[in-house]
């Protein structure tokens, strides 16, 4: 006989199980539409695998996990998937969620199976399997079972039959009927653990339950321990309390002090997915209250439970409807909601069975509340903390060691909701540190951009420079290597190039051979420019000589520069010289344009022009351009010299 500890508090709330429990477990068909929640665990939701219009065999992952704390999604039957989106869910708000709907097909086709050697394999690999299976904890906190396995070499092993919550029932029958499955499922969780004991607490109002579960467990080292009825023993610290003595202290987790506990439920739920491949499609679920046909119901996840109440018998349709039990159970917002994995328990209201709550009255702080806590906390200052939104102070006062049990809500003299207060502060502390961490990442995303700015210009200065450089060096060398690099050109020229350039080199020779030595030793320029520079002289000289001749007769006769006029003087010779300036560069141009021309016709063919004579081309055009000029410049001087003379007459 083990010995056996108290925990504080706990209260002895009516049963309401033998409606339940009358009969044995019953299977229902398949609805026509499963509604499947892609958030099944405390973690992330997980993510679709599946795409609208594909059809599915049973147990085919339909989504998978979305980060350690998040659990898979299968087909509970084969079908088609008939949409993926937000869909009414199983929560208190009323929000919805990302969801799968299925229609099932009628053939309930599985997919192959591949159970797991649990004895050969090692824990990451049994922990990764029972992820794969989407298994988390079926006592009503779905937590992942694999990360609960993830402790070795514990003392002990506590498994969890007591099922103190009133109404709820679906544990005492699943071990009545399924105690080896149960066992097995020990085995593994044992191994995985290398549990040094392993006791099994169960309540005494289940008598069945004990007997079934000690049958299961002969020839083996487990222990079926008969506790006490008080609520919450089905509380993990409590029921580790009583089993062993160990009080779990504020801010440390049971495996730090040697300790697991798991669920009959979740067990039952290892051994199906390791010793037969199947993942967890579906639980055992308490339909009781205002039903006509209360009992305990094996249901696929995502059955609607409007379908589900319809099917027990529920006498109003429109009647409130709890999920869970009644003293930590939610009443839900919309029963078109599916099943999820954490759901136990659905209880149909009735006048008799929950009367109208009296109205809430102020505090008077009986302290009634304190002594019926099982975690030994001060319910009443928690009260005011979260009523005056002084969410610093709950904190202080341990305000997330309470276990929403209810007990303190259930003796309030005052009929004060306690744990909706205590639900209302750990959601806004929740969300402020949610906002905190969102609003800490948007700040490291905003300092990373600014580096990645500031490391991108100076990335982008040093290609800069480097190709500078490069540039340079390759500047340098051609500087250093000017016959190489002009050799490497001259080679690269065709012969056509070649031909031409030799054949200028050959007539600008026979030019300068032809001239004569007067008009040798110029500084190089052709005729063409010789000629416009002469003309141009020509044209200043004979403005100079017009400019003197005018001077020179108004000083000899005033009378005659006064009274003449254009018309009796006519066109004096100093425009006329200047016309025919204007004439001989007029021919110097054209003289230039002609030997352009013709240095073009020699190049096209060298042998003719190799072979042309002076005296079959005549005076060039430039020789004519400038005996032109300087016919001009004869006629400027001859025109001020007789204008000089003019003036001089009396």
């Amino acid at each position: 006989m083990s010995r056996l500890y108290d925990f504080h508090g706990g209260i002895h709330p009516p049963q309401h199980k033998d409606a339940a429990t009358g009969s044995p477990i019953q299977a229902l068909p398949l609805p026509p539409l499963l509604h499947i929640a892609l958030a099944q665990s405390v973690g992330n939701a997980a993510r679709p695998t599946v795409a609208v219009g594909q059809h599915v065999r049973k147990g085919e992952t339909l989504a998978e996990p979305d980060g350690r704390l998040s659990a898979a999604v299968h087909a509970p039957t084969s079908g088609t998937i008939t949409a993926i989106g937000p869909h009414p869910f199983a929560h208190p708000s009323g929000l919805p969620v990302d969801t799968l709907t299925l229609q099932p097909d009628g053939l309930d086709e599985w997919q192959p199976r591949q159970p797991l050697d649990w004895q050969q394999a090692d824990g990451t690999a049994l922990r990764k399997h029972l992820q794969a299976m989407g298994v988390v904890g079926l006592g009503g906190a779905a937590f992942p079972t694999h990360l609960k396995l993830a402790a070795g070499q514990l003392a002990t092993l506590v498994v969890n039959g007591a099922e103190c919550e009133p109404f709820i029932s679906c544990d005492d029958l699943l071990m009545r009927e399924r105690a080896t499955s149960i066992v097995d499922g020990i085995r593994i969780a044992a191994h995985a653990l290398q549990a040094g004991e392993v006791l099994i607490g169960i309540e005494d109002n289940k008598p069945q339950a004990i007997a079934a579960m000690q049958a299961a467990c002969a020839g083996t080292a487990y222990r079926v321990v008969s506790i006490p009825t008080k609520y919450p023993s089905g509380g993990a610290k409590q029921l580790i309390r009583i089993l062993t003595g160990i009080e779990v202290p504020h801010g440390t987790r049971a495996t730090d002090l040697g300790v697991q506990c798991l669920n009959v439920g979740t067990l039952y739920a290892i051994a199906r997915a390791v010793l037969h491949g199947e993942p967890l499609l579906s639980r055992i679920v308490t339909v009781t209250g205002a039903v006509t046909r209360a009992a305990n119901y094996e249901v696929a996840i995502g059955t609607p439970l409007a379908w589900l109440l319809q099917q027990a018998g529920i006498s109003d349709p429109g009647t409130d409807v709890i999920m869970g039990g009644p003293m930590m159970g939610i009443t839900l917002p919309d029963l078109a909601a599916g099943l999820p994995k954490a759901g136990n328990c659905l209880i149909a209201k009735s006048a008799a069975l929950f009367p109208p709550r009296p109205a809430e009255q102020a505090c008077i702080r009986c302290g009634d509340c304190a002594s019926a806590c099982p975690a030994e906390l001060q319910p009443m200052d928690l009260f005011w903390f979260a009523k005056s939104r002084q969410f610093g102070k709950a904190q202080e006062r341990h305000l997330f060691d309470c276990i929403e049990c209810g007990a303190c809500s259930y003796v309030c003299p005052s009929q004060i909701p306690l744990v909706d207060y205590y639900r209302f502060a750990k959601s806004e502390i929740w969300t402020a540190e949610r906002d905190k961490k969102n609003a800490t990442l948007a700040r490291q995303r905003h300092e990373f951009r600014q580096f990645r700015i500031e490391r991108d210009k100076s990335e982008k200065a040093a290609r800069i420079a480097a190709r500078a450089a490069e540039q340079a060096a390759k500047l340098a060398t051609q500087a250093a290597t000017p016959v190489a690099a002009s050799t490497a050109a001259a080679s690269g020229m065709d012969d056509a190039k070649k031909a031409a350039i030799a054949a200028a080199l050959a007539r600008a020779a026979a030019q300068k051979e032809a001239k004569p030595l007067s008009e040798q030793h110029t500084s190089g320029l052709d005729d063409a420019k010789q000629a416009a520079i002469q003309a141009a002289m020509a044209r200043a000289a004979a403005r100079k000589a017009a400019a003197e001749a005018a001077k020179a007769g108004d000083a000899a006769n005033p009378d005659r520069a006064a009274t003449a006029t254009p018309a009796q003087t006519g066109m004096d010779d100093a425009k006329r010289a200047a016309i025919e300036a204007a004439m001989a560069r007029a021919a110097a141009r054209k003289a230039a344009a002609q030997s352009a021309q013709a240095d073009n016709t020699a190049a096209a063919n060298p042998d003719s022009a190799a072979t042309a004579t002076t005296s079959q081309t005549g005076i060039d055009d430039a020789k004519r351009a400038a005996i032109e000029a300087a016919m001009a410049r004869a006629a400027a001087r001859k025109a001020a010299a007789a204008e000089a003379k003019k003036d001089a007459a009396p």
